[in-house]
């Protein structure tokens, strides 16, 4: 019936006696079964006789018999709606993949269903202070790019990135970790998650690529390179870090967090860092640097990114503005060894395309203008206050049961609990009690070490000390 009610009718030929029929039956099934779902406004008598072909009549009559049967109702001087309440038939029953195989890997990939509600006293971890971001900046700096998009006309598509975020990301991961990037080194993504999966696609051949992956370690990026096909390998990891020594032989993939270990927090020893750049070079083998929080150092001399230490192109540095700005962007980059960019590049555009170009646009001046790097500044006196009041908190609360793991970087603290101890219980009791801690576990491949986690980026002062204080009394408990 064109655009004013879009279902296929099919209706009998003109003069057939079954046209009202057919037309009430047709629109009954429709309401019945969801297509017109309930207060959906129906075209006036008039347009529905004229979308069908039917008599102005017709059209009178089989509303009548619908408003007469329910299915409709009437309101004086808006129109005729389909009617709340209507039993419908039971839904169809789940199709059958025609093979078990299919989705398989994105079936052991999907989470359990929607998020819970956030507790009261919520340390949750991997965001930053989502009220300090420069929203009113933001939105100049969108407004200026959106002026100057008016006057140039569209730009072509540019699936590694817009040219002047590409050279904003170079020039940032030099000022702030020393890595050595051109522009065209840098692939802008949907992410620091978009980049493992296209660096997944691009690196993963089916059954046959092992992936070495830190045990513990990030679970998002497990999945990705899972659901590319890869055969996982998880490598324990000690106070510095990835224990390379125990790299298997036929890693063609290590995925690492060396700055900032994912989730204990410790760092990489230059000494490993050493080791694992050889072990690379000498089996020819890749290296995927995530770097994900690490403009948020309070202490302790910085040590090189592998990135910058890398003399034969080994590495992939993955970075995100999620912490250091807000994970609204939705951005991330990749920076790549030449040989890689390419294959890259493409990955990206058959994914997605790009990014939106306006956002690119407005990050780029956030970039060059130096508010990004004011931002950081201010956000890391911020995170140390709130990390100096939870280190403080967990030595004078809890008689040394909670360990914290050395680390002077990022957004989140892990600690140890004594051994025995049933974190996840701990964790699900705490979160009844309104205090959202993270046990250890999920994110062990193997057998885990009891400890929780705690995050200060989007936790304040007031709310870290009250958090505390409740999780004392339950552990007193």
């Amino acid at each position: 019936m064109g655009p004013l009610l879009a279902l296929s009718l099919r209706l009998p030929r003109r003069g057939s006696r079954r046209r009202l029929q057919a037309l009430h039956e047709q629109l009954r099934a429709a309401i019945l079964d969801g297509r017109l779902h309930a207060g959906l406004r129906l075209p006036s008598t008039r347009a529905l006789a004229s979308a069908c072909g039917v008599s102005r009549g017709t059209a009178v009559a089989t509303y009548d018999r619908l408003l007469g049967e329910g299915y409709l109702v009437a309101r004086l001087g808006a129109g005729t709606f389909v009617a709340a309440g209507l039993a419908r038939p039971a839904p169809r029953p789940a199709a059958r993949s025609p093979d078990p195989r299919l989705a398989q890997a994105w079936r052991r990939t999907a989470p359990p269903g929607a998020p819970p509600a956030r507790p009261r006293y919520d340390f949750r971890i991997g965001v930053p202070d989502g009220a300090s971001f420069p929203f009113d900046l933001w939105r100049k700096l969108l407004g200026r790019a959106t002026r100057a998009a008016a006057r140039s006309g569209p730009a072509d598509a540019a699936a590694a990135g817009r040219a002047a975020l590409r050279d904003g990301i170079a020039s940032h991961v030099s000022f702030t970790r020393a890595v050595a990037a051109r522009a065209e080194d840098v692939v802008v993504t949907t992410g620091a998650q978009q980049a493992f999966d296209l660096l997944a696609r691009i690196l993963v051949t089916p059954g046959r690529t092992v992936v070495a992956l830190e045990d513990p370690g990030y679970p998002p990026l497990r999945a990705a390179f899972r659901a590319a096909g890869a055969r996982l390998v998880p490598v324990p990891v000690d106070a510095e870090g990835l224990v390379v020594d125990r790299v298997p032989r036929g890693a063609a993939v290590v995925c690492v967090t060396p700055s900032h270990q994912f989730p204990l927090g410790t760092a990489m020893s230059i000494e490993r860092r050493t080791a694992l750049l050889a072990l690379a070079q000498a089996r020819g083998a890749v290296l995927i640097e995530d770097d994900y929080d690490a403009e948020f150092r309070f202490g302790g001399r910085p040590l090189d990114a592998l990135q910058t230490l890398d003399r034969s192109g080994s590495v992939f540095y993955v970075g995100t503005f999620s912490k250091s700005l807000s994970p609204l962007l939705r951005t991330g980059f990749v920076v790549a060894p030449p040989w890689a960019r390419d294959a890259l590049i493409a990955a990206k555009r058959t994914a997605d395309g790009e990014n939106p170009a306006l956002a690119q646009e407005a990050l780029a001046l956030l970039i060059a203008e130096g508010h990004l790097a004011r931002h950081v500044r201010r956000m890391r006196r911020v995170y140390e206050r709130r990390r100096a009041l939870l280190l403080a908190g967990l030595a004078r609360d809890f008689g040394g049961a909670l360990e914290p793991v050395a680390a002077v970087a990022g957004l989140h603290l892990a600690a140890w609990l004594p051994a025995g101890t049933d974190a996840d219980r701990l964790a699900a009791r705490a979160r009844d009690q309104g205090v959202g801690v993270l046990a250890l576990s999920p994110f062990y491949a193997g057998r885990a070490r009891p400890g929780l986690l705690f995050g200060y980026g989007a936790t304040d002062e007031a709310t870290i000390a009250a958090g505390l204080a409740r999780l004392r009394t339950l552990w007193r408990r």
